[in-house]
């Protein structure tokens, strides 16, 4: 009796490589980017939507956390990197590749401890929250 084939989705394998390929571009430690990748493994929802920025290299409009959107997680991350660099817009110099993935382990939190970001958020005065 010969064994069974083993069938393998190398799906997950692409979208590892690209996410060691955007940490190694942006800079991110290898213990932060395996992070990223437990939250993305732990989420369908957000790895979808990573695999997503992979392929089309544009952030969708999935997840959402309440109002909130990666989009939103995305320019809270701009004016900070701005404001961590004493710049009063965001410059040619800022890792914007870096942002996004910063963007995804902050919807990765958000998901996680939703009341944790409210504040942060609420009073931040650039999302784009409708009601």
């Amino acid at each position: 009796m010969m064994p069974a084939p083993i069938l393998f989705d190398q799906s997950k394998l692409k979208a590892y490589d690209g996410l060691m390929r955007l940490c190694e571009f942006a800079g991110e430690s290898e213990e932060w980017q395996q992070a990223l990748w437990s939250e993305l493994l732990l989420n369908q929802r957000l790895y979808d939507a990573f695999v997503y920025y992979l392929e089309h290299h544009g952030l969708p409009d999935f997840p959402k956390c309440g109002a909130y959107s990666l989009t939103d997680c995305y320019v809270w991350q701009i004016e900070q990197d701005n404001l961590r660099m004493d710049r009063g817009k965001n410059t040619a110099d800022c890792n914007k590749e870096d942002m996004v993935l910063r963007s995804f382990m902050m919807m990765a939190g958000m998901l996680r401890d939703p009341e944790a970001y409210v504040k942060k958020l609420s009073d931040w005065k650039g999302m784009d929250q409708t009601m």
